[in-house]
């Protein structure tokens, strides 16, 4: 009798009622990502056979571009106008981020280096740092009839990264000479605002709602010799896997080369060294005068460097390399350790790129941070405090641990065999 009287769970009707319908669409929308996962056409609406056959084309058919699985027909072919067409849909279903990894991955899968020499694909391409980089690598296989709409990618690229990073590595550098000379007669660019309005704080306008100052304080700029230039020396690894990082380090050598307060000296490495010094008044023509591949020698090209520098105490060298080394080791850390010695402000950077942690060798990184140079990673963003922190000799370990910049540790000392472990 009792069970009999026992109320029915509590509205379940409802919740079924509304379940298949939610279940329904949830099902529909499941079963087209398997398709399109799967690179099959059945039953999907036009706009995603487009998508399917946008994605089959690329990684349906391996290396080979072949017809895949479930009836997609992979594969670009070696024709410029079909691959144009596959990248105006690819743009058109992704964002530009994802747009330039399908392209960095049809680079590596269907060996499409080869239609960089097409003047008709390179129109096409989303150009980014990672394309200048590729471009720059091929284009000993760039036929003339291509080579100028190369450069034009080339160049665009250049200008993005010229107006994005100019203004504040300009700043930041001119920031950092003679900041301790003060005057009260600043040019506008020269104008210390924080001090400015703190000491004309009591000319306060309440129905301005604004500071009137009635002095200004600013940085003293006064005429440098040029014998009194401090000196910026990038030395930039140009092997395969540091590509990002010379495009990015020979714009930031154009920027720092068109400012007056410092002198400015680009070299490149790899097996060889390449000093693009004359160069950097057009950046682009920097860009194709790198080598990018080939193997590594850092000590001849930090020996090269040593060769150059005139005044060690005013001289600022920014060695850009994952520090894979192919020469001597040994030799190098002793270079390294007699520029240091000398007064030399030496820093490792082991990227300057806008990824993460890059790879590198740990153990030599260890061994150079051992020197007192410190080692870590930069991004574009970073790369103008940097600079600025450098020209004022503050310690660069303490200004990336502001950042939470990962910082390489000094290797422990090498005791020699026999030595108390």
């Amino acid at each position: 009798m009792d069970d009999d009287l026992t109320p029915p769970p509590a509205a379940p009707e409802p919740a079924s009622q509304e379940q298949p319908e939610r279940s329904a669409d949830g099902d529909a929308e499941r079963v087209r990502r398997w398709q399109l996962m799967l690179g099959q056409d059945e039953n999907l609406s036009a706009r995603d056979r487009r998508l399917n056959l946008a994605l089959g084309a690329l990684y349906d058919g391996g290396s080979s571009g072949s017809a895949g699985k479930g009836g997609t027909r992979g594969g670009l072919g070696r024709s410029a106008p079909k691959v144009a067409q596959w990248l105006g849909d690819v743009r058109e279903f992704f964002p530009t981020p994802v747009v330039q990894v399908v392209q960095r991955d049809a680079l590596q899968r269907l060996g499409l280096q080869q239609m960089l020499v097409e003047p008709e694909f390179l129109a096409a391409l989303e150009a980014d740092v990672n394309l200048v980089a590729d471009l720059i690598s091929l284009r000993s296989m760039i036929p003339e009839a291509a080579l100028q709409t190369c450069r034009d990618v080339v160049a665009k690229v250049v200008a993005d990264l010229l107006e994005r990073l100019e203004q504040r590595t300009a700043e930041a550098v001119r920031g950092a000479v003679n900041r301790t000379q003060r005057t009260t007669r600043p040019r506008p660019g020269d104008i210390d605002w924080g001090r400015t309005v703190e000491a004309n704080l009591r000319h306060y306008q309440p129905g301005l709602r604004t500071v009137v100052p009635e002095r200004l304080i600013g940085f003293r700029r006064h005429r440098r010799r040029i014998a009194d230039l401090d000196e910026v020396v990038l030395c930039v690894d140009q092997s395969g896997s540091m590509a990002t990082s010379v495009v990015y380090a020979s714009v930031f050598a154009a920027v720092l080369a068109s400012l007056p307060v410092v002198r400015t000296r680009l070299v490149c490495f790899d097996t060889a060294v390449l000093d693009l010094t004359d160069e950097l008044d057009d950046p682009v023509s920097v860009l194709f005068g790198v080598q990018l591949g080939g193997g590594t020698d850092i000590n001849q090209a930090i020996a090269y460097c040593e060769s150059r520098i005139e005044r060690p105490a005013q001289t600022h060298l920014v060695l850009i390399t994952d520090l894979f080394e192919g020469g001597d080791a040994g030799e190098l850390l002793a270079r390294l350790e007699a520029l240091a010695g000398s007064g030399v402000n030496v820093i490792t950077l082991l990227a300057l790129t806008d990824e993460g942690r890059p790879g590198h060798d740990a153990d030599l990184a260890g061994q150079v941070a051992a020197l007192g140079i410190p080692a870590f990673a930069c991004t574009p963003h970073d790369f103008p405090d940097l600079m600025a922190a450098a020209l004022n000799r503050a310690d660069l370990r303490d200004w990336a641990a502001e950042r939470d910049i990962p910082v390489v540790a000094p290797a422990p000392p090498d005791l020699g065999p026999g030595a108390p472990g």
